[in-house]
């Protein structure tokens, strides 16, 4: 299966490493390199998470607390948001309806 990480997906990972970076030099990569892991294991565990909003897979991160919002489209994973979990719920509910 491919995978391919969706612009408002980009920037949410761009936001995640300028957050981290600032807390501690070289936080942010690491921030990057887990994420992107993660992502990565889509291509074999694609659709098997959990549909918590409308029609998006959840995949929590295992190393920090981001959940990665993902859509199945035949043989493809679209990564559509890779959202804070501490954000309020309706933050995030409101942040993937632009996804």
């Amino acid at each position: 299966m491919t995978v391919k990480i969706l612009e408002l997906a980009r920037d949410d990972l761009i936001a995640g490493f300028e957050f981290y970076e600032k807390r501690e030099l070289g936080l942010g990569r690491y921030f990057l390199t887990s994420l992107y892991s993660d992502i990565d294991s889509l291509e074999t565990s694609g659709g098997n998470h959990a549909t918590p909003h409308r029609h998006f897979h959840r995949l929590l991160s295992k190393k920090f607390p981001f959940a990665i919002y993902y859509s199945m489209e035949s043989e493809a994973v679209r990564v559509r948001a890779v959202v804070d979990c501490r954000r309020s719920p309706t933050w995030i509910k409101k942040h993937l309806k632009e996804a």
